[in-house]
């Protein structure tokens, strides 16, 4: 099926939930067949009244309308009752997300019925008296969000109470003296919901950690880890089954794999990376044309079904990179060592071996499980001075070696050429409709004490491209290898949908301001447009707030077994084949790919989709850890120059006040409505501006202004800034 025709039905699928809600409530004493239903609704082909049949069937099993006798529907009650996911704001108020409501629905703090940040609950929703956004009461609490949290403990004589850091949550937690677990005054820890009791003021919970005291660096890294459910350590058994792992180099093994340890084979990793799960390698054929090969650490024959360790790395689902340490999915004797493609070290793989043309056109593709051994192991910056010189001699400031070292040319030839073939693929996904995103990536000087000494940003030059392209071959080939098979087969996709429209136009709006503009006539016009704006953008003071906006305006990419394509890499078919030592889907997909290559049946899709959900939500949490750690660090480093002034630009306006991006380090912080003291201020959302009522001062989105750091707190992750005049 084309990714037109999915996505039509999945908008078809959702507008017949909406028309089934319509019929049933319009008349809720009555019920009706999925015959009076389509009648109702119009829907008159064979297709559409399966979707209807199924989506009847879907929404009885989730308790959202009733079945009275066989095959005949009616709402639960005379009320409008829906399925959503509560919004909490710091502010105190939510908001309901309902898939079946174009409109998010407002739920006042009094009908919120001890509902926290992100449950799955179902609400009564009000019915439309007028233009304005609908309302809606907590009627149920269907599941938890998260059960644990982490506060900061305050001590009584016989009991405490633990106030929780995340300023989404409106209640403290009761503890009684048995439940406080060693805890003393002032800590932070993490608590978990017991029961929050009808007529209890707060919820009872139970100390179940203990991360130190606040402010001090390991207790605010483990305590971004514990806000999103994140483990830092792995429990003792997962260890221990690891440590017993036979990691040893078979010869029974080899035989039953295509062995590439005899040709040219190396990896370009970051200087300070410990996991290399990809490798290239090279060589030139008779017919002048090349082989490539991808290589990528053979993780599945080592993490085996129904065991704890793979229990662990599903849960886990992905590695998290956070600013001074990276909380691997694996145990370290795989991800470090024996799935680690070390140089001059025998190791198994799962390769996808290409033959490709002097226009970088695949002629051929092969896949199936290897034995390599890496000649040698380049950082980014010695793979692109060779890029640049042409030459073999890495100086001694760039090299990871002992002083300066000369590259054997076979080495040389194999890096220029490959990054020859990387451009002429990248300008062909380009002209295909891609987008280029190569957003700015903040990192810090850290000392021994992990306190940052500077910031500089990670740039992505030729050597990252080269990296970069030839993973997207191998993960693009993998998906179209399976995904172009019949029949049709199940498999992990990793998909992005199309952007949203009205997010386009907004930030049309936006970059305006700066002189820009988007061409959103199509989709040709819109990546083009959006291209030259990235690229126009480089370098400029507003590069970091249009890149961040832009990549907003876009859809999340998600796994599933549902292809729909991938917009921003402008890709029918594409998948994740080449990171199995830090993401789980990739697993799956070395399982798959083995599978079928091997004739097996396919498998129900079902168990696959719930993993790849569950792999999508622990990727969004990971990210969402990497933000925190990198603004905590942020504000580390600010502490420290309390008494400078900044330029920088104003990167979001809110009613309470004016967020501000300073130029030369990324940091972010916020000039608060009520600091500003030479006018009464109002938020004016239809230019994104604050407004003086009296002389009619505006700070707008893309201004430059000059601030100081007011207040740093490394608890709450809050930086504040005084502004000190428009630049």
């Amino acid at each position: 099926m084309s990714k037109r025709k999915k996505r039509a039905r999945s908008h078809r699928n959702n507008e017949i939930t909406k028309a089934i809600f319509t019929v049933l409530e319009a008349e809720p004493k009555k019920s009706f067949n999925y015959r009076q239903i389509a009648a109702k609704i119009n829907i008159r082909d064979t297709e559409g009244r399966n979707l209807l049949i199924k989506k009847l069937g879907q929404l009885r099993d989730k308790k959202r309308i009733k079945e009275e006798g066989k095959g005949k529907f009616k709402a639960l009650n005379s009320k409008t009752i829906h399925r959503g996911v509560i919004d909490l704001m710091p502010k105190g108020h939510a908001y309901v997300i309902i898939e079946d409501i174009e409109k998010d629905a407002v739920v006042p703090f009094s009908k919120l019925n001890k509902a926290f940040h992100r449950d799955e609950v179902d609400v009564y929703v009000y019915p439309r008296k007028s233009s304005k956004r609908q309302e809606a009461e907590v009627v149920n609490i269907v599941k938890r969000k998260k059960e644990s949290f982490v506060g900061i403990v305050e001590t009584h004589k016989t009991f405490a109470f633990v106030r929780p850091t995340d300023s989404r949550m409106y209640t403290d937690f009761f503890v009684s003296a048995e439940n406080l677990g060693g805890a003393k005054q002032g800590e932070k820890v993490v608590v978990e919901l017991l029961e929050w009791p009808k007529d209890a003021a707060s919820p009872f919970g139970k100390i179940v950690q203990i991360l130190g005291m606040p402010g001090e660096h390991h207790t605010e890294i483990h305590a971004i880890l514990a806000e999103y459910g994140l483990p830092y350590e792995f429990p003792f058994e997962v260890e221990q089954f690891a440590q017993k792992i036979d990691t040893e180099i078979k010869d029974e093994e080899i035989a039953k794999r295509r062995d590439f340890r005899e040709i040219l084979t190396f990896t370009i990793d970051p200087a300070d990376a410990k996991d290399f799960d990809d490798a290239l390698s090279f060589r030139i054929l008779t017919n002048g044309n090349y082989e490539i090969g991808i290589h990528i650490a053979d993780v599945s024959h080592y993490v085996q079904h129904n065991t704890i360790l793979e229990e662990e790395a599903y849960e886990r689902a992905t590695s998290v990179y956070l600013v001074d340490r990276v909380v691997p999915m694996l145990p370290e004797i795989l991800s470090n060592q024996a799935c680690s493609l070390r140089p001059r070290e025998e190791k198994y793989t799962f390769s996808a071996v290409f033959e490709v043309n002097d226009q970088a056109k695949v002629i051929k593709r092969w896949f199936g499980r290897t034995v390599i051994n890496s000649d040698e192991r380049f950082a980014y910056e010695e793979a692109q001075h060779i890029i640049e010189t042409k030459k073999g001699k890495i100086p001694e400031n760039i090299s990871i070696r002992e002083g300066t070292y000369s590259v054997p040319d076979l080495l040389v030839d194999a890096i220029v050429n490959l990054d020859r073939l990387a451009k002429t693929m990248r300008v062909q996904r380009m002209n295909d409709g891609a987008i280029s995103f190569d957003k700015v990536e903040v990192k810090f000087h850290l000392n021994d004490d992990n306190n940052p000494t500077g910031v500089y940003f990670k740039e992505t030059k030729d050597a990252n491209k080269l990296i970069e392209e030839f993973m997207l071959l191998a993960n693009r080939e993998v998906a179209r290898f399976i995904g172009k098979s019949r029949p049709p087969k199940t498999f992990i996709y990793r998909v992005h949908d199309q952007p949203n429209e009205e997010k386009l136009m907004a930030l049309n709006g936006i970059i305006s301001r700066f002189g820009h503009k988007l061409d959103l006539r199509n989709r040709k016009s819109t990546t083009e447009s959006l291209n030259k704006l990235l690229e126009d953008v480089k370098g400029k003071k507003e590069q970091n707030l249009v890149d961040t906006l832009a990549i907003r305006s876009m859809s999340k990419a998600i796994y599933t077994t549902e292809n729909i394509g991938h917009y921003g890499l402008a890709f029918e078919y594409y998948t994740q084949f080449t990171s199995p030592i830090r993401r789980y889907p990739d697993i799956m997909v070395h399982r798959l790919l083995q599978r079928y290559l091997d004739g097996g049946k396919s498998p129900n899709a079902e168990t696959y989709e719930d993993a790849c959900k569950h792999s999508s939500d622990m990727e969004n949490l990971a990210v969402s850890a990497e933000r925190d750690s990198i603004k905590y660090m942020q504000i580390k480093y600010m502490q420290d120059h309390a008494d400078t002034e900044f330029q920088g630009v104003i990167s979001g306006v809110t009613e309470w006040g004016i967020y501000v991006e300073i130029i030369e380090n990324k940091c972010e912080g916020m000039v608060r409505i009520r600091d500003l003291k030479d006018d009464y201020y109002t938020f004016e959302e239809s230019i994104y501006a604050l407004v003086g009522e009296r002389t009619q001062t505006t700070y707008q989105l893309g201004d430059e202004v000059i601030v100081m750091v007011k207040n740093t707190d490394l608890v709450k992750r809050h930086l504040d800034f005084s502004l000190i005049r428009k630049a």
